[in-house]
């Protein structure tokens, strides 16, 4: 179908999707019981909307449009709370976190949806292997020029969400020796990675999308799992790259520095984005997905090799007056302290370090999102 006209929205506006982990109490391991759930919180009124994943081991919460930490932050611990008393009747639990430690693929259960049987029946195994879960932060922009020229000009500072939200170090009950393993199964699409370089929408629109279209690729923006992607029938950018965090307070801090960055950025305190800036977004993408907060990166402008942990430092202070002018100011807090003390993925390898078992890290897991 054409690619839907980008509706206008108020810029800088945020709003966050989080994928869940669904837990058997008796095993910790991932159980099919997302049915059941949906069913269950369709008999009230939800704060939030809530909808199926790929598998049935997984949901998905998306919070409503808001402008500052304070009131996302209250939505998402009410829809925590919800979703926590529901499971609880259910028997089961439910938990953050980027992977799960020792689930296998070949035993989850796709669910029951159109778009999900044509997406398992053209990628095969991966459907399954996509049980992981991630954060995505919407920011809204006044057009379609302003979301592509935000969108490139991100890529810069995508190793700083990868590593302030790295939450997946275990795969298959082993320590991968990675921060956030989870983005190693998005690489494995092929419309992954990152959009073409371009700055009008214009052109998105007829230049490339029409032609991928015309391919037969692509259908919808829906297609491309890049790690910012353009939503026009939001209006909004997407980032795509965060771990969904083990606590709803790092979600909501994760998507205040975003807003942050993205009020900073347009007005055009930096060079205008360049192609050329990709050069090493490979590079610095895999150091924070190996090493996290430990990582070095390259700068895309200076060629500069920078400690990652102080380059988040030094933009979490620069981007202090703009927090504060959006109401933010608690949520960079939080992240400087993250920073300063290490991100989900240490926390995780110190649970399996006091229990010896990536059982007892999910269980870890569940208590932490529910308190």
């Amino acid at each position: 179908m054409p690619l839907e006209p980008f509706t206008l929205s108020k810029p800088l506006t945020m709003g966050v999707e989080l994928e869940l982990q669904l837990i058997g109490n008796s095993d910790f391991d991932l159980t099919a019981s997302s049915p059941d759930l949906l069913h269950l919180l369709s008999r009230k009124p939800f704060p939030g909307n809530v909808t199926p994943e790929i598998t049935e081991s997984m949901i998905e919460i998306n919070s409503d449009v808001h402008t500052n930490f304070t009131e996302l932050a209250a939505q998402l611990r009410l829809i925590r709370d919800t979703l926590v008393q529901a499971c609880e009747q259910l028997n089961i639990g439910i938990c953050g976190g980027g992977t799960h430690p020792f689930q296998r693929w070949s035993e989850r259960r796709i669910f029951s949806k159109p778009r999900f049987r044509e997406v398992s029946a053209l990628y095969g195994y991966l459907a399954k292997q996509f049980t992981i879960f991630g954060q995505h932060v919407h920011i809204g922009c006044g057009n379609g020029d302003d979301a592509l020229f935000l969108l490139h000009s991100l890529s810069r500072y995508v190793p700083h969400f990868i590593a302030l939200s790295a939450s997946s170090p275990f795969v298959q009950g082993n320590d991968t020796l990675f921060n956030s393993a989870r983005l190693n199964s998005v690489f494995a699409f092929p419309m992954s990675g990152r959009a073409p370089f371009l700055l009008s929408w214009d052109e998105f629109e007829h230049s490339y999308f029409s032609k991928m279209e015309h391919t037969g690729v692509i259908k919808s923006m829906k297609d491309f799992y890049w790690d910012i992607r353009p939503k026009p029938e939001y209006g909004t950018i997407e980032l795509r790259v965060c771990d969904t965090p083990l606590t709803v307070e790092r979600a909501a801090a994760l998507a205040c520095y975003l807003q942050a960055l993205c009020r900073y950025l347009l007005e055009r305190h930096e060079p205008m984005p360049a192609e050329d800036d990709y050069l090493v977004y490979n590079y610095n993408r895999f150091q924070a997905c190996r090493f996290g907060l430990d990582g070095a990166i390259v700068h895309p402008k200076t060629y500069e090799n920078l400690s990652l942990r102080e380059d988040i430092l030094t933009t979490l202070r620069k981007m202090a007056p703009h927090a504060e002018a959006l109401g933010g100011m608690a949520g960079l807090d939080h992240l400087t302290a993250v920073t300063h003390m290490g991100s989900d993925a240490h926390w995780l390898r110190d649970q399996y370090a006091a229990t010896g078992s990536v059982e007892g890290v999910v269980d870890a897991a569940i208590r932490r999102f529910r308190d």
